[in-house]
């Protein structure tokens, strides 16, 4: 009997938990095909958690309202682009650079994620799609800022980061002087690995703030709002108001995580940067255990080590198996859409299971009191 109970455990953790015990295999497998050294690997895996973390952080307070996960965190990306380009034709470097993008970035992400969450507010149920096809949309009118209204509408004075025509912004903008000024900062080496204490510090601020955030009364109206609207809206709770304000949050956030994502890379891929990003953090996400209802501060610190140390070791791996490293290149980005593709697959299927046992366990109830008339 104990070992059955025992059995069934281990079999309920590893289905709740398949996608990243899935990782874990794949990474145990690759690491020592990859010959990596773990001083190069650790310091990879540092730096990216430091470049990464605090975007994938911007997706937890919509799923908390019960939105799923937010692709419209690409707005605050967009955001956190263009005021990076008007700082670096402002030519203001190092950290009051970075702290005045972030400044400039705000009202940007706020009046882009109330359009967002106006939006999904009247495509409720279908929150994941239409925020994807909203990023989008948006991308369209991002690409007209830069390319046609940058320079010829909005002043820009620098020739360096404009078109050689006079208006619109280059493919790539230099933020050389600003590279990593943050990461620098506080920085400290141990045994070989940088450690950047300052941008792990501001990423402890942020979970600190989230799980501060959850005990308010809007983070206790957006869970309500998040497990059901209408026992939320009987309550007296502003569902709509609560859903828009959730949205918000999570692309002013996205918006200073870009900042920080791109002080950390250097240059600004100006129509490209952005494009990626939500599919990433989402996938890094569900990588660590995290599903479309539930997340947790521990799920993205796991999934970003999972997932990027799965980026780091996949293009060697696959060099050293097939003599070609595009093959790895290729798993990498098969790799995190089929991720998303199997965590919505398995949370559909767990919510019509769902859905079932409480349909059985209705109608039994309602045998048991015919009985009883």
């Amino acid at each position: 009997m104990k070992n059955k109970i025992t059995a069934g455990k281990i079999l309920s953790f590893v289905r709740d938990n398949s996608v990243p015990l899935m990782f874990v295999l794949i990474c145990a497998v690759c690491i020592p095909i990859s010959g990596f050294s773990w001083g190069y690997l650790i310091n990879e895996i540092v730096t990216r958690m430091g470049r990464n973390i605090f975007l994938i952080l911007a997706l937890l307070i919509p799923i908390m309202s019960g939105m799923g996960l937010n692709f419209g965190m690409t707005l605050g990306a967009m955001a956190g682009e263009i005021a990076l380009i008007l700082v670096s034709d402002w030519q203001i470097w190092g950290i009051p650079g970075v702290v005045l993008a972030m400044i400039i970035s705000i009202p940007i992400s706020v009046l882009l994620g109330a359009f967002c969450g106006k939006i999904l507010n009247m495509a409720k149920g279908r929150e994941m799609i239409t925020s994807y096809i909203i990023s989008f949309f948006m991308n369209g009118i991002y690409q007209l800022i830069v390319l046609y209204m940058m320079g010829s509408i909005i002043p820009i004075k620098h020739f360096s980061i404009k078109l050689p025509r006079g208006y619109g912004i280059r493919n790539t903008v230099s933020l050389l002087n600003m590279r990593q000024c943050l990461d620098n900062l506080l920085a400290v080496r141990i045994s070989g690995v940088k450690i950047p204490v300052l941008t792990f510090l501001i990423i402890g601020v942020l979970c600190l703030f989230i799980v501060w955030f959850r005990k308010t009364k809007l983070g206790q109206d957006m869970r309500a709002v998040g497990q059901d609207m209408n026992v939320a809206r009987d309550a007296g709770i502003n569902v709509e108001r609560t859903r828009i304000i959730s949205i918000v949050m999570s692309t002013v956030l996205a918006g200073f995580g870009m900042v920080i994502y791109l002080q950390n890379m250097g240059n600004i891929a100006t129509y490209s940067s952005h494009s990626q990003i939500g599919m990433f953090c989402i996938a890094a996400l569900l990588v660590g255990g995290a599903s479309v209802d539930k997340a947790s501060i521990g799920n993205v610190f796991l999934g970003v080590i999972l997932f990027h140390t799965m980026f780091i070791v996949a293009p060697k791996a696959g060099a050293e198996i097939t003599g070609d490293s595009m093959i790895g290149e290729y798993f990498r980005v098969f790799v995190s859409y089929a991720v998303i593709t199997v965590a919505l697959i398995m949370y559909e299927t767990k919510k019509r299971k769902h859905k079932s046992q409480n349909a059985q366990q209705l109608q039994l109830a309602q045998e048991e009191a015919d009985k009883h008339e």
